[in-house]
C-alpha cells in the first residue's frame, strides 16, 4: 500500500465519522455533556479528513480538494479556539485570521481566472473566498470589540462548527454526485444549513455564558 492510499483510509474515516457525528450534533441541544463529547469527536475526525486533503491535493492535483480542506481547517481550529479563549484573541488567533485572509485572496484570484477562461466552477471560488473574507471580517470585528452582542464569541464557534459540517457535507456530495450539475453540488448545502446558522446565531446572542 503506497503512501497514498494510506491518506485515502485516513481521509475517508476521519470524513466519515466527523459526517456521522455531525449530524447528530447538529439537532443536539448545544452545552450538554453530550453535546461536547460528539462535538470533540466531531472536531478531530474532521480535522484528520481536512488536513490530510491538503498533501492528497499536492499528490494528485485537485483544486478544489486543497480548497475545502484549507476552507475546513480553518472553520474548525477557529471555532474551536473561540471557545478556548472566550473571545480574548491571543497571538495564534491573529496568525490564523491572517493566513485565511491570504488564501481568501487566493480563491478570489484563481475564481478570476477560472470565469476568464469560461470556466463555470469559477462560482464555486467566488463564494468560497468571498466567505472566508466575511468570516476574516468578523474576526477583526470580534478581536477588536467591535461585535454586536454579548456572546459574539458563542455565536462564532456554533457558526464555525455548523460551516465545517457544510464543508464535510460538501465533499461527500461532490464526491458522490451523480445527478446534480457540479456548481449545485458544491454550494447546496451552504445553502441548506445557512437557515440554522441565523436561527442560532439569533438565540445564542444574547444569552450569558
Amino acid at each position: 500500500m503506497d503512501f497514498f492510499n494510506i491518506l485515502i483510509i485516513a481521509h475517508i474515516a476521519g470524513g466519515g465519522v466527523s459526517l456521522l457525528i455531525g449530524t447528530v450534533v447538529l439537532f443536539l441541544k448545544k452545552g450538554t455533556r453530550l453535546h461536547k463529547l460528539l462535538g470533540n469527536i466531531f472536531y478531530y475526525g474532521l480535522l484528520l479528513a481536512s488536513l490530510v486533503a491538503l498533501p492528497m491535493s499536492y499528490l494528485h492535483t485537485n483544486y478544489f480538494l486543497f480548497i475545502i480542506g484549507v476552507f475546513t481547517a480553518y472553520m474548525l481550529i477557529s471555532g474551536r479556539r473561540y471557545m478556548v479563549t472566550k473571545g480574548k484573541p491571543q497571538w495564534q488567533d491573529w496568525a490564523l485570521t491572517g493566513i485565511m485572509f491570504s488564501f481568501a485572496l487566493a480563491f478570489l484570484g484563481l475564481s478570476a481566472y477560472q470565469f476568464f477562461w469560461g470556466n463555470m466552477m469559477g462560482t464555486v471560488l467566488l463564494v468560497f473566498g468571498s466567505l472566508s473574507l466575511l468570516f476574516v471580517y468578523q474576526d477583526w470585528t470580534n478581536f477588536t470589540d467591535r461585535s454586536v452582542g454579548e456572546n459574539a464569541y458563542l455565536t462564532t464557534h456554533l457558526q464555525r462548527m455548523a460551516g465545517s459540517y457544510i464543508a464535510s457535507v460538501t465533499a461527500f456530495l461532490v464526491v458522490n454526485n451523480t445527478i446534480l450539475p457540479p456548481v449545485i453540488a458544491w454550494l447546496l448545502p451552504t445553502a441548506a444549513v445557512t437557515s440554522l446558522i441565523v436561527l442560532w446565531s439569533r438565540k445564542y446572542k444574547s444569552l450569558k455564558a
